[in-house]
């Protein structure tokens, strides 16, 4: 269709009468006419035909975040930051992957400026801290915990405030480009990460959630124990990033129960159904409160 025809058609949503045939057209059309009714939005004086043309752009979003997820996951999910990026364009479309991008290699170059030769993994940990925790000032997000900024990466990158799961995969991206051999662990109310030494060497674990506090096996089975549960080796292994972003998208969907959305609630739930085997369901995970 010319600019002209898809203008012609968008205008036609002010007549009630085929207001619902022309949406089904204007969707199959998918994100590329997203521009045009952002367009017909800014030039409408109607509140109602801007409530359409926001559903409208919204519906389309989301079909199409859906669709990416899809591919995202089909092609192995190993990218954690596109997967993170997929996430946070729910709430804001309009998020750029690159910027994200940028902000990780900044974050990695600072740390790879401090890093020598044949630094123990304790120092090079130190390290990670110093850049993260004291340089930059990342910290726990305790006064709105629940809140779905949270969970958005480019948020908690310019806010400096996150949960748990957010903090630990700003860690993990920027030392996995290090390439230092951490990764996530799917611990219950509390996501955290591991340091995977060389064999007979056992692992240590890093709580970025208490500005990169480092931890023992034997903490985590006190913890554990704490919580009144079975150990479990996903509690000490390492997560895929799959894995992650599912954790991801359930504290979303807790944090727009909490705050009393349950259409944004329904939706986040599909997203995560994508990412979903046919034998799990939305809370055979840990709990998502991290």
């Amino acid at each position: 269709m010319t600019n002209r025809e898809i203008k012609a058609l968008i205008s036609l949503l002010d007549d009630p009468e085929i207001a619902p045939q022309i949406q089904d057209k204007i969707q199959t059309l998918g994100e590329t006419i997203i521009p045009f009714l952002e367009e017909s939005w800014e030039e409408s004086l109607d509140p109602r035909q801007q409530q359409r043309l926001e559903d409208l752009i919204h519906h389309l979003q989301f079909e199409g975040l859906q669709q990416r997820l899809r591919v995202w996951r089909e092609s192995g999910a190993e990218n954690l930051l596109e997967g993170m990026w997929l996430l946070n364009s729910y709430q804001y479309p309009d998020a750029d992957f690159q910027s994200l991008n940028r902000a990780i290699e900044q974050l990695r170059f600072e740390v790879w400026t401090l890093l020598q030769p044949e630094m123990h993994p304790a120092d090079q940990v130190q390290t990670l801290n110093h850049v993260l925790f004291r340089a930059h000032k990342f910290a726990a997000n305790t006064q709105n915990f629940h809140s779905p900024a949270n969970s958005m990466l480019h948020r908690v990158l310019e806010t400096r405030r996150g949960n748990p799961l957010t903090l630990c995969v700003i860690y993990l991206l920027v030392a996995q480009r290090l390439k230092l051999p951490v990764f996530g662990v799917n611990l219950p109310n509390l996501f955290v990460l591991t340091y995977q030494l060389e064999p007979p060497l056992e692992p240590f674990y890093i709580n970025c959630y208490n500005r990169g506090l480092v931890l023992s096996r034997t903490d985590i089975e006190h913890y554990i124990q704490q919580l009144n549960l079975t150990p479990n080796d996903i509690f000490f292994e390492p997560c895929s990033h799959l894995d992650i972003v599912r954790r991801a998208l359930r504290n979303l969907q807790v944090s727009f129960e909490k705050l009393q959305e349950p259409a944004k609630a329904a939706e986040v739930a599909q997203l995560l159904a994508i990412l979903l085997d046919d034998s799990q369901s939305a809370d055979t995970d840990a709990d998502p409160n991290e």
